[in-house]
């Protein structure tokens, strides 16, 4: 089992001994201050689960969550090395050696898919590109294509591909899907973050980004909705349209066997018609009754559910709602 690394460690022992200082108190009662949670998340899923913990703190204000954003590994050995961290949320369900490991430990593990999440396509909106396959996107990235205009007629010249870091689960999941494990070409950059990637194609006219579909919801564009307005949008059974930050181009992509290529829309996730997808799971060991347990059923129930759907990605047990048709 990898452990975690020095930097991942130090945070999470650091929120841990605040965590105490803040409950040990002699002069408070236990139930006085705050009760916290502490959660490692895939950091491709930070836009989302930062909604999540807005609206479970403001509905819930006695509660808590402290998020770590980290790579998938990191996530997933936070959680096996039975410390802190009750909860994570990552691209992949636990291994049944994993699950093994936690059951002999005495751990009671509860997972549960919570959305499925579209890989989107970005470029500067200068390009005159509109869409691609999946065949092209795959030569692009194993660097057998390297020219915007080996596409089509472009005059952008060389592609830079921009991901946000190589340990991510997008970079995962382009390797291992779309190159078979293979590596990619020399063209292919790594940012720190999500954010990173949208400012480099934003600024870059020959770039193409790499980015989870929450990142480019005009719906969570600069912050403009209060946590007042989210939670009570949650609560909501209406189905709004949604469309994409306008500061980049979201390009249009078909499937290997298709003909018409298609938006990350969520009805298009949906129905499997946009091809670059990808599950998500949230797994706890957390106590019933604890802030994390709390949590998780807050993030799997229908209230989590919506926020889920607001921030442009497929729900796992909301219906999708209308889209934008092109």
């Amino acid at each position: 089992m990898t452990r975690l690394s020095t930097k991942t460690y130090l945070l999470i022992t650091l929120a841990a001994l605040l965590a105490g200082l803040a409950s040990c108190s002699s002069d408070q009662k236990k139930d006085n201050g705050p009760a916290l949670a502490i959660v490692a998340c895939d950091e491709s899923f930070e836009k989302v689960l930062q909604q999540e913990i807005d609206v479970f703190e403001y509905s819930y204000p006695r509660f808590n969550v402290m998020p770590y954003y980290v790579s998938e590994n990191a996530a997933v050995d936070s959680l096996l090395n039975l410390g802190n961290v009750k909860t994570i949320i990552t691209a992949r369900p636990l291994t049944q050696q994993e699950t093994s490991y936690l059951k002999s430990h005495k751990k009671n593990i509860r997972e549960r898919k919570i959305a499925v999440d579209a890989l989107a396509l970005i470029v500067n909106p200068a390009n005159t590109i509109e869409q691609l396959t999946v065949n092209e996107l795959a030569d692009i990235l194993s660097g057998k294509v390297t020219e915007w205009g080996e596409i089509e007629p472009n005059k952008m010249g060389k592609i830079d591909i921009v991901f946000d870091h190589q340990g991510s689960s997008t970079v995962k999941y382009m390797r291992d899907s779309l190159l078979n494990g293979a590596d990619f070409g020399p063209n292919v950059y790594a940012q720190k973050s999500n954010s990173e990637v949208f400012e480099a194609v934003a600024a870059n006219p020959r770039a193409i980004g790499i980015i989870g579909v929450s990142w480019i919801s005009s719906d969570l564009r600069h912050g403009e909705k209060s946590t007042e307005e989210l939670a009570q949008r949650a609560q909501s059974s209406d189905t709004t349209t949604l469309d994409f930050d306008n500061r980049v181009k979201v390009l249009k992509v078909s499937g290997r066997d298709q003909v018409v290529a298609y938006k990350p829309y969520q009805a298009y996730i949906f129905d499997g018609s946009y091809p670059l997808f990808r599950s998500i799971y949230m797994t706890t060991i957390a106590t019933g009754g604890t802030p994390a347990s709390n949590f998780y059923v807050f993030v799997t129930g229908f209230v989590g559910q919506k926020i889920i759907q607001m921030t442009g990605i497929l729900p796992a047990t909301v219906t999708p709602r209308m889209v934008s048709l092109d």
